[in-house]
């Protein structure tokens, strides 16, 4: 009785300091379902396609990486890619904590790899070729390493660095952990977040978006995968599918 209630309590407040999210999350047409377990959230949504509407999932909880301490937002949406085009963009100061964290798993395991057990994102940082940004305020803020440099360079091209840029400008002035890759034909985002407000959750679907789009068109280019179109998958069998490969709920790959 009183585990329930102080559980009631803490959730009741943590909807308090959301500041209208699920109201706000219904007047954009999204799904939202609160995750008591954690204290967290989940809102399933859209975005159009060529070919129909191509779902997303956003969640907000404990963080997932070790990198990001406290709480995350998470955001993933199947795109169809090629399953060899991987792109990873990292806020600066993030990446500079892997690339410090993989040196040093190299030198306190005598290994002359990085193992199965750290996340893509560090791998890749040994792996891939540092990609040469061509807009400055873009190259001062975030780094950028992918299997084909050319291609990480056409898919930040353009309006998805001016979304950059903007957000720079606003949500990531204080420069939070962030991480936006394309991993096994899909989209990932993440982002250090311990306020989950409406105005920012608006600014990163519309990064995230832009970033979709943009991801597309660059798979686009290098041939079908299995369609030409955007998929028309609903959301329930995407999550299923999701849920799934993945093992459990809301999990990610690692």
């Amino acid at each position: 009785m009183l585990y329930t209630l102080k559980r009631w309590i803490s959730g009741a407040s943590a909807e308090a300091e959301w500041g209208g999210l699920p109201e706000w999350a219904k007047q954009q047409g999204w799904d939202i379902k609160r995750v008591r377990e954690v204290g967290g959230f989940v809102i399933d949504g859209a975005m159009d396609g060529s070919a129909g509407q191509l779902p997303w999932r956003l969640e907000w909880g404990p963080s997932q990486r070790d990198y990001i301490k406290g709480r995350e937002l998470r955001m993933r949406m199947e795109l169809q890619l090629p399953p060899d085009l991987q792109m990873l963009v990292l806020s600066r100061p993030l990446m500079e904590v892997l690339e410090k964290a993989a040196y040093e798993h190299f030198t306190q395991t005598s290994q002359t790899f990085i193992d199965g057990t750290a996340p893509e994102e560090m791998r890749w940082l040994s792996m891939f070729t540092k990609v040469a940004v061509a807009d400055r305020n873009l190259r001062s803020r975030f780094g950028v390493v992918a299997s084909d440099p050319h291609l990480a360079a056409s898919w930040l091209d353009g309006d998805l660095t001016e979304h950059f840029n903007q957000a720079v400008q606003a949500w990531l002035s204080s420069e939070p952990p962030l991480v936006l890759m394309t991993l096994r034909g899909r989209l990932y985002l993440r982002l250090g977040c311990d306020e989950p407000q409406p105005a920012l959750l608006g600014s990163v679907v519309s990064l995230f978006s832009k970033a979709a789009q943009h991801a597309h068109r660059v798979g686009q280019s290098l041939g079908p995968v299995s369609t030409n179109e955007w998929p028309s998958t609903a959301i329930s069998a995407w999550q299923a599918q999701l849920d799934a490969e993945d093992g459990r709920p809301g999990s990610e790959p690692r």
